[in-house]
């Protein structure tokens, strides 16, 4: 008589769910309340007595970049789905992902140049045109190569993490809207992006229901739809900030403004740091967690880990408003530390699920607190006209690493997940490393570059 064994399947208690939406509710709503703003304005107000053009500016824009980051979570998904419906080998997927950080390194790293030459409204249509390629060439082919869409939604991810950012700073600036109303923007970018990202995934699963054997078809046509719709939406937006000097005056004026400012390049180091033990997570999150033996529904924990993260971007408006005589060097420091603390018992190689679902949510906090307040320090120490460079810059040794790591450990299997998981934690001691020593160097302000 044969004995059937059946599986035990693990799932995070829905207490989570609420714990989280109550906390990031509370947090934003409490603000107003207890800070200097004012208490009757809404939570997404912020307050302060702003116009209303400045309000319409930043919804407008927080739309346009909730649905940019719709298309990048719902090619995430669907490369997924080809991975599991194609039967990609190991290989394949290991050679395609180096594919895509090789092109980021060698192409991405001159995007930031590009985008600050020609203007970052093109910048952000080019990272349209790339996913539009994407899509295009998914409905025209049976079996799409995942070469093609590995490159190009590559180097669109690399424009879409310094593009959107500069272009918004750069209209921001030249609008003539106050400083603390660009803080207020820069972490509903991040808490913005996470719940778009949560609802490209919604969206992937009700497409998957309705006709699971045309799965990847839905999306790509849904992608293709939101890419036309975004790109409509930038080409009607803002009119570009008038063009500087030509190429030669660009050159002068970023080898005597930037190349020699040390903090500059202390944080450019901090932001790689952090880019790269966020890409060494999403690599390495699903072994880690199926490592335990048990079936696990990846797709109910990713909702947890975007619900820290915006939970950990609703802090980021409480340390510069409540807690203003904390210098953001001062805390950034503490919240690399933790977060490389965090990873350090992951690499570990613990694998109890719930306790490795906390230590996720937990480095997922803190990685919502650090994005804002890099972005933050960006308009402290880097000129606006460079500031598209500088970013792109900081990602080329991070995609650098990540290629390493993933061609050593992935393909040729010379580093363990639990190596490459204590590089990504060593990252996050470099990067508080960074920070001591910009606050040291940080006492005299930079020149007067913004507008406070």
């Amino acid at each position: 008589m044969a004995i059937v064994i059946e599986s035990e399947i693990w799932q995070p208690n829905a207490f989570i769910y609420a714990f989280i939406f109550v906390a990031c509710f509370v947090s934003i709503s409490l603000l107003p309340h207890i800070s200097n703003r004012s208490a009757t304005a809404s939570p997404f107000d912020l307050g302060y007595s702003f116009p209303s053009s400045f309000l319409r500016f930043q919804r407008n824009f927080l739309l346009l970049y909730s649905l940019s980051s719709v298309m990048e979570g719902l090619w995430s998904v669907i490369g997924e789905y080809e991975t599991a419906n194609y039967g990609l080998d190991r290989e394949t997927m290991v050679l395609s992902l180096c594919a895509g950080f090789a092109a980021s390194f060698f192409i991405g790293t001159f995007l930031g140049v590009l985008s600050d030459v020609i203007g970052q409204r093109k910048a952000c249509l080019l990272f349209c045109i790339l996913h539009l390629i994407v899509g295009l060439w998914k409905r025209l082919t049976t079996h799409p190569t995942v070469w093609v869409a590995s490159i190009c939604l590559s180097l669109a991810s690399t424009i879409f993490s310094f593009g959107f950012e500069t272009w918004m700073v750069l209209e921001h600036d030249k609008l003539g809207y106050r400083q603390d109303a660009l803080n207020d923007t820069f972490w509903l970018m991040v808490f913005s992006e996470s719940a778009a990202l949560i609802g490209s995934q919604m969206l992937a699963n009700w497409l998957a229901a309705i006709d699971a054997e045309k799965t990847i078809v839905s999306l790509s046509t849904v992608a293709l739809c939101l890419g036309m719709i975004n790109m409509i939406s930038i080409a009607r937006g803002w009119t570009e900030s008038p063009e500087r000097g030509g190429a030669k005056d660009y050159r002068i004026s970023f080898s005597a403004y930037a190349v020699g400012d040390r903090r500059i390049w202390l944080l450019s180091c901090a932001q790689a740091c952090l880019h790269f033990s966020i890409g060494v997570f999403w690599i390495l999150w699903a072994p880690t967690i199926v490592a335990d033996g048990r079936e696990v529904h990846l797709g109910l924990m990713y909702p947890c880990l975007m619900g820290a993260r915006m939970l950990g971007s609703s802090l980021f408006p409480w340390f510069t408003s409540l807690l203003s005589s904390v210098q953001t060097e001062d805390y950034l420091l503490y919240a690399f530390i933790f977060a490389g603390l965090v990873l350090s018992v992951v690499a570990y190689d613990y694998q109890e699920i719930g306790v490795l679902l906390l230590l996720f949510c937990l480095f997922h906090g803190c990685a919502g607190l650090m994005l804002p307040s890099l972005a933050r320090l960006r308009t402290m120490y880097v000129p606006n006209e460079f500031r598209a460079r500088m970013m792109s810059i900081s990602l080329a040794p991070a995609y650098a690493a990540l290629l390493l790591v993933v061609f050593e450990g992935g393909y040729y299997r010379n580093l363990s997940n639990a190596t490459i998981t204590s590089f990504a934690a060593l990252g996050h001691f470099v990067a508080a490393g960074c920070m001591y020593m910009l606050k040291r160097w940080g006492k005299q302000p930079h020149q007067n570059w913004h507008k406070l």
